[in-house]
């Protein structure tokens, strides 16, 4: 039997269905993406580092999405706020990767040279090196807490007879359509007229 003219495993592949598996169930196992292919387990870890490995695949594919154009940007604020949007646009369409994300290291390099600029940019406005890091991180728990918001129910919160709250249901009613839209705009605000006040000293 001659050999197939399209692989029947390869890295895409592998990532493609780890991701459709997430957005459909949380999570992912390397057996089970070995079923959905069609190939024996030991076949994937062939193509990939084990479960770490799709993980940074995973994050990878993902960041793809984010435009890297926003941080050619002028000002450095203006530069900061396109990317965190565009941040937020890719990680919203898969929320549930977000969970696997945040408790692995970055490893991917794609991934690495995002924040590499990202950091030049702010060198070049002209942030202590030291207060960096803690921004950055600042700005990624916004946007990624913000992307699981967006895939959040529009009412969180649930009223009931058994516990009057007023407050709340009047608050509540006011919001409108858009409330995590809104509020990630709350916070980006806050975060952005922060940073402009570390660089100023002020």
């Amino acid at each position: 039997m001659g050999r197939p003219r399209t692989p029947l495993l390869d890295r895409e592949r592998i990532t493609a269905t780890a991701l459709r598996l997430v957005d459909e169930t949380g999570d992912f196992s390397v057996p089970r993406i070995a079923r959905k292919l069609g190939v024996q387990t030991g076949s994937v870890y062939h193509h990939v580092d084990g479960r770490d490995g799709i993980v940074e695949l995973l994050r990878e594919h993902i960041s793809a999405a984010i435009d890297p154009g926003t941080l050619d940007a002028t000002p450095w604020d203006a530069a900061v706020e396109a990317w965190a949007r565009s941040y937020r646009a890719a990680f919203a369409a898969h929320p549930r990767v977000i969970p696997l994300l945040m408790t692995s290291p970055v490893r991917a390099p794609r991934v690495l040279a995002q924040y590499e600029r990202a950091v030049g940019v702010l060198l070049a406005a002209g942030f202590a090196p030291a207060g960096i890091m803690p921004l950055l991180i600042a700005l990624e728990n916004l946007v990624l807490g913000s992307a699981l918001d967006l895939a959040a129910p529009e009412t969180m919160w649930e009223l009931t007879v058994g516990a009057p709250t007023p407050r709340l249901a009047q608050a509540l009613a006011a919001v409108g359509d858009g409330r995590a839209d809104r509020a990630f705009d709350v916070g980006l605000t806050a975060f952005l007229e922060h940073a402009r006040r570390l660089r100023t000293g002020g």
